[in-house]
């Protein structure tokens, strides 16, 4: 049999082969409450302007209300030989309503049609997103207040380097998912654009109001080229960059979670809640939660990719290409939610050893860049002669198996004479990160500061 709702052109039906690689209603039924939304408006849209009677337009926002309520119900049939979701809107429409229904897909094409429903869907888990993310933030900002003052080691090279605080180790993440909210919110501002209108590729003749059909489904206005407006996946491209990089910010932050709680660092633990067992080893806590979150960081660039890939070679407008939009970007998108709800729970879940934290922030000679500073500070010093110094000291010190605090005076001084027993009161891991005060240092301080002012911000944001 011809495909109905292609119309007379052909005479026979698909090849099975060709309806199974052709049919998309199995991944872009996920589009549903979008492509009702946007029929809405179009068939609204369409009656103001005379094109169909007010009497058809009523019948067709029953219907497609009554569809809505079928689906949310679970009772609607999603047929396979209809293609997608936008023939099987339409097709119940016709059992609902009859006639009418067919006036529907006047002035707009499949095209158009998926470029709003697939952007209507992305927008609305943009704004899921930064939801999610700014619960993620409180999480990091309420710990790293209750922390401002816990000291731990800071690293380079993941050796050793300085005293830091906790709190100011995760404030580092606030600030980074917050880059991650902009990238997120700067996407949504150029996406939203209504494509209803763009038709095929060139327009319409119909004298359709694109400006009332943008108004009515929430965005700024109107695409401006039609050929563009059917071709475009770049909001779909942009938010998964932006996903993509985000999602590294959070596999960075599971991969530390996955290393302080190793008995060898000791740093902190997660509940069973967020952690499993080895079906052999009766001893095994496994922190699974970060794993995958780290693990499935790659699903979302492995999305990325696919799309660029895609997209690299077509030229304008629309190809069936394009129908390999959405699996990759609904697995991406829906996966970050979820790690981003596993992160939050697991920094809510976090117990951090804070005595262990501190015994390791001294180890590797974490202060000496507090001894080098003293020279220079007190004893006018070039720093570059005493970060040589320095070195002598540790060198000392190593040789002795003694921390800086423990090396005698009489050790220094052999080494530059003018040292002071004033000096030890820089050394210890507490003092180090009191004398970070420079903005954004990790004194205490300066954290509850930092803290104290994300907290206001997100407080804020989220009564707006």
């Amino acid at each position: 049999m011809s495909n109905a709702m292609w119309g007379g052109r052909f005479a026979n039906g698909p090849d099975a082969i060709m309806e199974e690689i052709n049919a998309s209603i199995g991944f872009d039924q996920r589009l549903a409450a979008q492509d009702i939304r946007g029929s809405k408006a179009h068939a609204a849209m369409l009656a103001a302007t005379g094109i169909i009677s007010h009497e058809d337009a009523a019948a067709i926002q029953h219907g497609l209300t009554r569809i809505a309520g079928e689906i949310e119900a679970g009772t609607f049939t999603f047929k396979r030989e209809l293609e997608d979701i936008h023939m099987n809107v339409e097709a119940r429409l016709a059992e609902i309503i009859g006639e009418a229904a067919g006036r529907l897909h006047t002035a707009r094409s499949r095209n158009d049609q998926v470029a709003l429903d697939f952007r209507l869907w992305v927008r609305d888990t943009v704004d899921q997103l930064d939801v999610g993310l700014r619960d993620l933030q409180t999480a990091l900002v309420e710990k790293a207040f209750s922390h401002a003052e816990a000291v731990m080691p800071g690293f380079t090279h993941l050796q050793s380097a300085q005293p830091v605080t906790l709190g100011h180790h995760l404030l580092a993440y606030v600030e980074m998912l917050g880059r991650d909210r902009g990238r997120m919110r700067d996407a949504r501002t150029r996406m939203n654009e209504c494509p209803l209108g763009a038709a095929a590729l060139a327009g319409t003749s119909f004298p359709v109001d694109r400006h009332k059909v943008a108004v009515d489904l929430g965005f700024d206005g109107p695409t401006r080229n039609s050929l563009d407006t059917v071709a475009d996946r770049d909001f779909a491209l942009e938010v998964l960059s932006a996903a993509s990089i985000c999602a590294m910010h959070l596999s960075r932050f599971a991969e530390e979670i996955v290393l302080w709680a190793t008995p060898q660092f000791g740093f902190a633990a997660l509940s069973d809640k967020f952690s499993t067992g080895s079906s052999i080893m009766p001893q095994k806590r496994n922190p699974d939660a970060a794993e995958l979150v780290r693990g499935k960081t790659g699903r979302i660039i492995g999305a990325l990719t696919g799309l660029f890939i895609v997209m690299k070679g077509l030229p304008l407008a629309y190809s069936k290409d394009m129908q390999e939009d959405k699996e990759g970007t609904f697995d991406a998108l829906d996966s970050l939610v979820l790690m981003i709800a596993a992160t939050a729970g697991m920094v809510r879940d976090l117990k951090p050893d804070l005595k262990r934290m501190e015994a390791a922030a001294g180890s590797g000679y974490a202060t000496a860049t507090d001894l080098a500073d003293w020279l220079v500070r007190v004893l006018g010093l070039p720093f570059r002669q005493a970060h040589h110094v320095t070195g002598r000291i540790v060198a000392a010190a190593s040789e002795r198996d003694m921390t800086l605090e423990e090396l005698p005076i009489e050790a220094m001084q052999a080494i530059e004479p003018g040292i002071t027993n004033a000096v030890y009161d820089v050394l210890g891991v507490r003092r180090s990160v009191a004398s970070r005060t420079s903005f954004g240092g990790t004194a205490p301080a300066n954290v509850r500061a930092q803290a104290e002012t994300w907290l206001k911000r997100l407080v804020a944001e989220a009564a707006a």
